[in-house]
């Protein structure tokens, strides 16, 4: 005998429903915009910082990591030590 999908039982798709609306809808969340974390920041600017390095190498593809590893020590070099 086939196994009915999910959705063929009541109790499982008021469950569904119940988990649904106890999550804010996405208005609600972007109207509660929170600032990028620092992590965030600091991520963004070691990706730049290693796309230029990729750039500045002539786009030469197999050094991603390196770029990134270099970026990444450029980047907090530059940071006060906390």
């Amino acid at each position: 005998m086939l196994t009915p999908f999910p959705h063929d039982n009541p109790g499982q798709r008021r469950q569904a429903s119940e988990r649904t609306a106890a999550k804010p809808s996405g208005a609600a969340r972007s109207s509660q915009a929170q600032p990028a974390s620092t992590s965030d920041d600091l991520n963004a600017l070691i990706a730049k910082r290693a796309y230029e390095r990729y750039a500045e190498h002539g786009y030469r593809h197999g050094c991603a990591l390196d770029d990134w590893l270099e970026a990444e020590r450029e980047i907090l070099s530059q940071m006060p030590p906390v």
